[in-house]
């Protein structure tokens, strides 16, 4: 079978290279897809797979969830995507503000949004995630929905994992959906071995088994496993798309802090459709009323892939997925949620 001789390969470089390898995923279904085939489990022991901040829900900074629940408790229609619904903020979450009988609507697209917008012509949409869901959120920008962006650009991450010198990373194992975005030559810039992956056991093992063999050669390039989907320029209309309608900005991540021209905001010409425009007063108050609470949650380390999942002091006790206290552990992508569906 091509699987059993990609793992054979893979034990064969790492017997070559002698020495412990540490390989980062940078997206939360490679972490699913890793877990759900027990892929560490075929690994050597030298070779030692670590998540990155790949979940685009577990980096939303805590003060976005504060911005939108705000906006919902003040009585203003709030929809968003499922997944983020049950992330704490420092106030409350989403969820929470919609028990005490605010208007927080879980969509799957943008035109759940628009539809929504016939009924509850004040709603606002809040966009996050990566250059993968940036376009449908430009899209719903252009079609007159009022947008809170906390959208994020993935390369500026990368050149702050890379700038971490407590982070020892070997290789990357590049996003794919983000890759099919913004192609495989925005990876150029970070002289690190990297591939990108598909999403099947046997692409992330494929991908595993080609970091291995740049590192063991001596390369630092990077190589695309998934050709079927991810170009070398991307996708130009979406990056298009994205650009007439977003800015460059700087923003803040969970875990990562604030990342300089990571992330996007809304440009000048749209600002009837930008929340922190048309709700410029009241964002200002719900910010000020933000008081960051302590914690013993860990996920910033885990985002970081200083630790794993079960050396959090909450992982598995006081915090599950029924109960979440933090980003990783809500979101199916996240690092926490993943190992404990599939490890416990």
């Amino acid at each position: 079978m091509e699987t059993d001789k990609i793992v054979k390969d893979i034990h064969q470089l790492a017997a070559e290279i002698g020495r412990e390898v540490r390989l980062m995923e940078l997206c939360g279904t490679h972490s699913q897809t890793i877990a759900q085939n027990g892929i560490k489990s075929l690994m050597p022991k030298n070779v030692k797979l670590v998540s990155g901040p790949g979940c685009p829900v577990c980096v939303t900074d805590q003060s976005d969830i504060d911005v939108m629940a705000g906006l919902a408790l003040a009585g203003i229609p709030v929809a968003a995507y499922g997944d983020v619904l049950d992330v704490p903020g420092n106030l409350t979450s989403l969820s929470a503000a919609r028990q005490k009988g605010a208007k927080v609507f879980a969509v799957y697209d943008v035109a759940e949004v628009l539809e929504l917008k016939n009924k509850y012509p004040d709603i606002v949409f809040f966009g996050l995630g990566f250059e993968t869901t940036t376009p449908p959120s430009a899209w719903a920008v252009r079609n007159g929905i009022v947008t809170y962006s906390a959208h994020k650009i993935f390369p500026p991450a990368m050149a702050a994992l890379l700038a971490n010198k407590e982070i020892r990373v070997d290789g990357f194992i590049d996003p794919g959906h983000v890759s099919a975005i913004i192609g495989t030559e925005a990876y150029r810039q970070f002289k690190i071995p990297q591939v990108v992956a598909g999403f099947s056991g046997e692409d992330v093992l494929r991908a595993i088994g080609m970091l291995l063999a740049q590192i063991s050669e001596g390369r630092k390039e990077v190589e695309n496993a998934y050709p079927r989907l991810v170009r070398k320029d991307g996708n130009p209309k979406a990056r298009k798309l994205i650009d007439e309608v977003f800015e460059i900005s700087n923003a803040r991540w969970r875990g990562l802090g604030e990342i300089k021209n990571s992330g996007l905001k809304i440009r000048k010409k749209y600002q009837k459709q930008d929340a922190e425009s048309v709700h410029r007063d009241l964002i200002r108050k719900i910010k000020k009323e933000i008081k960051p609470k302590p914690s013993a949650c860990r996920c910033g380390l885990v985002l970081q892939g200083l630790i794993e999942p079960k050396e959090c002091p909450l992982f598995g006790r006081a915090c599950t997925p029924d109960k979440p206290q933090g980003a990783c552990m809500v979101s199916v992508e996240g690092s926490c949620n993943v190992e404990y569906r599939f490890s416990l």
